[in-house]
């Protein structure tokens, strides 16, 4: 049995959690979420927690049990908080500026790219910094993801876009080789 799983997930003052035909729903002040319920799980919310279990003749859900316990407490989050990811851009001329919920990146290419603000998105940029927030921690980080591999950051020079925090191992270019074998 998962570790995860067995630990209940705290609902904080102002969020709400209902269980409604095999499907958990999230209110809170950013929003609302559903997740599905898996078969052979089951979920139960309490006054103030959301305690999830396996049913008893149920078999090898383990995975599944912790995924669903993870779901539940990231949707709560999600709904009092929120979930935020930053990119940061490195390279002479890289750009970034929101127009409307659009982001427009001006990243070395012949064109600007265009990326369009899914339901629930929200995109900041300051500086060179870009924050994608959001209720769903998984389409926050899709959005990030996907941004991020439009130019992901090269080894030679460290050009790109990368995850704030990030750590680009640099390589050494044909100049220094040449003379560091000799």
């Amino acid at each position: 049995m998962s570790k995860i799983g067995r630990i209940p997930v705290l609902i904080p003052p102002g969020v709400t959690v209902a269980v409604l035909a095999q499907e958990v729903c999230a209110t809170g002040p950013k929003g609302t979420l559903s997740f599905p319920i898996p078969t052979g799980v089951v979920v139960v919310v309490n006054q103030n927690s959301v305690q999830v279990s396996i049913a008893k003749e149920s078999q090898g859900l383990s995975p599944v049990f912790g995924l669903t316990r993870a779901y539940i407490a990231n949707m709560i989050t999600g709904v009092s908080h929120g979930f935020e990811k930053k990119l940061e851009l490195s390279g002479v001329g890289y750009r970034a500026q929101v127009m409307g919920a659009d982001l427009h990146l001006s990243l070395g290419f012949s064109h600007p790219v265009t990326i369009k603000a899914e339901d629930g998105i929200s995109f900041a940029v300051l500086e060179n910094i870009i924050s994608i927030l959001g209720i769903d921690k998984d389409r926050v980080g899709n959005m990030a993801a996907r941004i991020r591999d439009i130019r992901p950051p090269e080894p030679y020079k460290g050009k790109g876009i990368k995850y704030v925090g990030e750590k680009i191992r640099r390589k050494a270019g044909k100049a220094a080789k040449a003379v560091g074998s000799k």
